[in-house]
């Protein structure tokens, strides 16, 4: 049941835009110095809210970070400080200035939602999505629909 729901998503979104999915890669040494860690493409994926749809696979969604050249700066806050980082890192892994790249993402076992802790969860015989930490869950359905609909037809100035 899930798995035809997804394709007939992915049917959908066939021409819609994609995003860039990365993965953050500590710096090499190179001659004792070591170098600044940098984000490496692992593929892209329909951005869908908490869930990231690829071609065969599902995911929940991680940290999204704009990619932008490093710059030295202050900074007032340290959660401040790793944004920018992690942007210089995306920039230095390729990802063109001002694309988004989706990290710290992990995939879904769709044969195992009722034993972890995803955004997806059964309940008396119905999938659903849990949108938010402190929201309520949806039905899987409903919320694709709303998803898809937001990104191939996306507001006006978003």
């Amino acid at each position: 049941m899930i798995a035809t729901l997804l394709d007939e998503v992915r049917a959908r979104l066939a021409d819609a835009p994609r995003e860039r999915l990365g993965e953050l890669q500590e710096g090499r040494r190179v001659l004792g110095i070591p170098r600044p860690p940098r984000i490496v493409p692992r593929g892209t994926a329909w951005h869908l809210g908490v869930l990231l749809l690829t071609d065969d696979a599902v995911l929940a969604t991680g940290d999204i970070v704009r990619s932008r050249a490093e710059v030295r700066r202050g900074f007032a806050a340290e959660s401040q400080r790793r944004r920018a980082e992690l942007a210089a890192a995306a920039a230095r892994g390729g990802v063109p200035e001002g694309e988004t790249v989706h990290i710290e993402w992990h995939p879904i076992d769709l044969t195992a939602l009722g034993e972890r802790s995803t955004p997806l969860a059964v309940r008396g015989g119905e999938v659903l999505v849990r949108w938010s930490a402190a929201g309520g869950f949806l039905p899987l359905e409903r919320y694709l629909d709303e998803r898809v609909e937001l990104l191939r037809h996306p507001p006006e100035r978003a």
